[in-house]
């Protein structure tokens, strides 16, 4: 018999490989990106992220008391997440931005929606949905964000202060994808589960439409390539 995590991958599987398949992300891995390409990715990944405990822990608060275990998971994830938002400023000081204005500056338009759906999500449908957007970062890390920080980094020639976001995720979020995985198993609900698939169906999209916003502009030596 067929685990959900099993089913949850494989009935995301087409959002994934869209995802995957977007020239940011492409070149991204590659190395291929300019340093004003890299800023402003980690600019949205800022204003995405600073949002992850304030979800998680509206999420905690809907769960329903016959899912404490699940509410506990939101706890848990909690204090590995809280401050990460900081690691990403840090990582821009480290690249010459101006950390303040990144602070007080404004999301764009995709990362905004994407944030605003997820409370959507947990406010007003079912906040066990909200797994699907943990699905969707998470898994996307781990496939990406090592390799990327490497090669950008050999690009760019920029120190290691400047990935502390990128290398720690491509690290963590496979212990946490464990942990995900053997969450996400305990759901016996069916609307529980079809909750998940759609929220992670969604925010596939949702977060693909971050790096489609994203002024892609290639580092010269692959220009010249």
């Amino acid at each position: 018999m067929t685990d959900f995590f099993t089913r949850l991958q494989q009935e995301t599987e087409s959002e994934r490989a869209a995802l995957l398949e977007i020239p940011f992300i492409q070149h991204g891995v590659k190395g291929q990106i300019s340093l004003s390409s890299y800023r402003a990715f980690l600019t949205q990944a800022y204003h995405h992220v600073k949002h992850t405990t304030p979800l998680l822990m509206a999420c905690g608060s809907r769960i329903a008391s016959s899912q404490e275990w699940l509410r506990d998971a939101m706890a848990h994830y909690i204090e590995e997440e809280v401050g990460h938002q900081e690691w990403i400023l840090n990582d821009l000081k480290a690249c010459g931005a101006d950390v303040e204005s990144i602070r007080n500056s404004q999301p764009g338009h995709a990362a905004d929606v994407m944030c605003a759906y997820a409370y959507h999500v947990i406010e007003r449908m079912n906040p066990v949905g909200f797994l699907g957007m943990v699905l969707v970062l998470e898994g996307t890390s781990i496939n990406l964000a090592s390799t990327a920080a490497a090669n950008i980094q050999k690009t760019l020639n920029l120190p290691d202060q400047a990935f502390s976001y990128l290398t720690s995720h491509g690290a963590i979020d496979v212990s946490h994808m464990a942990f995900y995985q053997n969450l996400v198993n305990r759901l016996q609900d069916e609307k529980d589960q079809l909750a998940v698939i759609q929220g992670a169906k969604r925010f596939y999209r949702l977060y693909a439409d971050v790096f489609r916003d994203l002024p892609l502009e290639l580092h010269q030596q692959a220009q010249a390539a």
